[in-house]
């Protein structure tokens, strides 16, 4: 006599289905997490001083714009620096630009492991935020004392004492801790690319808004004609 198979719950296969959707659901939120990890920008600083959407630490208020991207690790930027910085101040202070300055990192990988160029462009975003007026004076002064590039770079209490030194104190956890790292990060891929260039290099700087190659920078002495 036959045994009548219809109207039984195969548990088995219901359970099975169950575990399968379970983990697929799992893998795709791991995906989304993954993804918004990688994008996602962090704490922004905030301050008078500093521009959200571009997260430009702005100087001056003059008609015209000058974007300068620099790496703390980079020694053309410390050239820079030396070269054109005080032509550069001197239009902020007589109201011909308004000087846009971009900490970015893109040369971690020559300071064995120590992130130099993340931790010093976070420190610098730690120190506009607690005093916009102190950032000039901390960017010239982590320049004069720059590191080389394959070293270790300064440690955080070396930064910390640069910044005292510029009169910004009490911002040891926002430079011990990294707290804007991640918005380094996010705002580094943002850096525009030089024409001609293959990728993002430092220093870049944009005037009104357009990227020049640095070829086309004009002597010492004459930095003022690129605002003519």
């Amino acid at each position: 006599m036959a045994t009548a198979a219809t109207g039984k719950t195969n548990w088995f296969a219901i359970w099975v289905s169950t575990a399968v959707v379970v983990v697929v659901a799992l893998i795709v939120a791991l995906v989304v997490w993954m993804n918004n990890s990688a994008t996602d920008p962090g704490t922004p600083p905030t301050g008078s001083g500093i521009e959200q959407e571009s997260g430009a630490i702005v100087v001056g208020d003059g008609s015209q714009t000058l974007d300068t991207y620099l790496d703390f690790m980079c020694p053309i930027c410390g050239q820079f620096e030396t070269t054109y910085g005080p032509e550069i101040l001197d239009l902020v202070n007589d109201g011909t630009i308004t000087l846009k300055i971009h900490p970015i990192s893109i040369l971690d990988r020559y300071s064995q492991g120590t992130e130099y160029s993340t931790r010093s462009a976070n420190a610098m975003y730690c120190v506009a935020e607690a005093n916009p007026d102190a950032a000039v004076p901390f960017m010239q002064a982590m320049f004069e004392k720059q590191p080389a590039e394959q070293s270790t770079g300064l440690t955080d209490d070396e930064i910390l004492k640069i910044a005292s030194d510029v009169g910004v104190t009490g911002i040891d956890s926002c430079v011990t801790d990294r707290t804007y790292g991640s918005f380094v990060a996010a705002k580094t891929k943002e850096t525009p690319i030089q024409p001609g260039a293959s990728g993002i290099g430092t220093p870049t700087i944009a005037v009104n808004g357009e990227t020049i190659s640095n070829s086309t920078i004009p002597a010492r002495g004459s930095f003022a004609t690129l605002f003519n």
